[in-house]
């Protein structure tokens, strides 16, 4: 029996899934003013380097959320930032210290993607309204918000390590935003949360198979940005973006519900091998 139908008519069950949410998360994507760097004087070079490259391994080490450095492929950009940060107010501080240095008059932003980590709880919201509505508790009221809290504070307490993870050490990243369709002839967000559920168990399920190739962060941007998430994936095989990315291209949520944005691959830059980088 379907969970609405255990409810009075006039208590409408909500549709949106509860969720939990981690760091704040800003990816930056940047050019080098290569003609403006390449006049430089080698020693003057070096001291912006040294200076650009205390300051990223401060962020690589630290204890509020890291940042890490990635030399992008292609053409939408030669660097990309991340940051992990346990608020946007940090976020914010991250993205100003870094503009403050000399090496922020080398480089020009081309774009940028603002998210929080986030896990969604299917599972959980629809066993939980279902018990409270079992039980006769009108939904959005009091007894109701504070039993909705109190689920949510178990599963932030169960995940946190998922909420606040460190920065992948893995050699590449794969980064683009997405949308789940609407307004057109097929639209997510007028299916039932029960078949919502179930899609997006059979979609999760191709990405546990891939558990220990690749780490994957889940980043909610509604409200945030462009797009409605963000993914960011880590692999020390690019090989494994294309292999995961086509197969889950193939099940009902993407092949039916999905749209994407740009992609942004890269490879990870130490801030010890900024200078490297910057020289070659």
């Amino acid at each position: 029996m379907s969970i609405a139908r255990t409810i009075s008519a006039t208590a409408a069950l909500p549709e949106v899934p509860l969720t939990i949410e981690g760091y704040s998360v800003l990816h930056q994507m940047m050019r080098i003013r290569w003609p403006a760097w390449r006049e430089l004087p080698e020693s003057k070079q070096r001291e912006i380097v040294d200076e650009a490259s205390n300051l990223l391994a401060a962020m690589e080490q630290g204890s509020g959320g890291q940042s890490a450095l990635y030399s992008l492929l292609g053409h939408k950009g030669d660097l990309m930032l991340v940051h992990f940060r346990e608020s946007f107010d940090a976020l914010n501080q991250a993205e100003l210290e870094l503009a403050r240095t000399r090496i922020g008059d080398y480089l020009e932003p081309t774009t940028s993607y603002l998210s929080v980590i986030e896990l969604g709880l299917y599972e959980s919201t629809i066993k939980t309204y279902k018990s409270l509505a079992e039980r006769g508790i009108e939904p959005h009221s009091d007894e109701w918000k504070q039993e909705i809290e109190s689920t949510l504070a178990r599963q932030r307490e169960a995940m946190h390590s998922r909420l606040y993870p460190p920065m992948p050490a893995h050699r590449y990243i794969s980064f683009y935003p997405m949308d789940r369709r609407r307004g057109e002839d097929k639209n997510w967000y007028t299916l039932p949360i029960e078949e919502r559920q179930r899609q997006m168990n059979e979609h999760g399920l191709i990405g546990r198979r891939y558990a220990g190739e690749v780490k994957q962060i889940i980043s909610g941007s509604i409200g945030f940005d462009d797009w409605e998430w963000g993914v960011t994936l880590f692999a020390d095989d690019p090989l494994v973006f294309k292999k995961l990315i086509y197969e889950m291209r193939f099940d009902e949520v993407s092949a039916v519900y999905a749209l994407f944005g740009h992609f942004y691959i890269g490879l990870r830059c130490p801030a010890s091998d900024l200078g490297k980088l910057l020289s070659g």
